[in-house]
């Protein structure tokens, strides 16, 4: 039986509850499922993700989310195995690097419908490899202290805590070849 080629960066991805996600690049009609799935978070997972309170995704922020410069932002989305556009997202994992582009910022938001089933693991691990393509010396992302399953996360792939203020806890991983990826 032949295999199945799939894109760089794409990746089909079954989950423990026998789901099956496909892992891929955002796509700019991704916009409108992630303003669409939106509703679906709980306020507790949209303050961990953007750090403080939102009612919704406007169509503006969707836009921005969902279109990427490749030259300073990497993006991925589990999503259904639909096309971009019809495909619920259950999470995205992303990088921004740093204006000197010695750093890259790291954000992830898995829906609490996928959550705890390695998928964060996985998308991290992601990161770490398109950031070490890149020759990122450091990768970092600030987490709130109270967020534990992250933190623990990022303990486990390397990261190491570097500052805390205002409930806040920042990790970073140094990319010099060690565990993470």
């Amino acid at each position: 039986m032949a295999r199945e080629r799939l894109p760089p960066w794409h990746e089909r991805q079954r989950l423990p509850n026998g789901r099956e996600l496909l892992i891929r690049p955002i796509r700019p009609e991704d916009a409108e499922p992630l303003r669409a799935g939106f509703p679906l978070l709980q306020p507790e997972e949209v303050r961990q993700r953007f750090l403080h309170a939102m009612r919704d995704l406007t169509p503006e922020m969707a836009e921005r989310f969902s279109k990427v410069n490749p030259k300073t932002e990497f993006a991925l989305v589990a999503a259904e195995p639909l096309p971009p556009g019809e495909a619920l997202v259950g999470a995205v994992a992303r990088v921004l690097v740093d204006p000197d582009g010695r750093g890259g910022e790291f954000a992830i938001l898995v829906s609490r419908y996928i959550a705890g089933m390695g998928l964060g693991r996985y998308l991290m691990t992601r990161l770490v490899k398109w950031a070490r393509s890149r020759k990122l010396e450091y990768l970092y992302g600030d987490v709130f202290e109270h967020n534990q399953p992250m933190l623990s996360l990022a303990q486990s792939l390397g990261f190491e805590r570097e500052s805390q203020s205002d409930g806040l806890v920042r990790v970073v991983l140094k990319l010099d070849g060690k565990p993470g990826g």
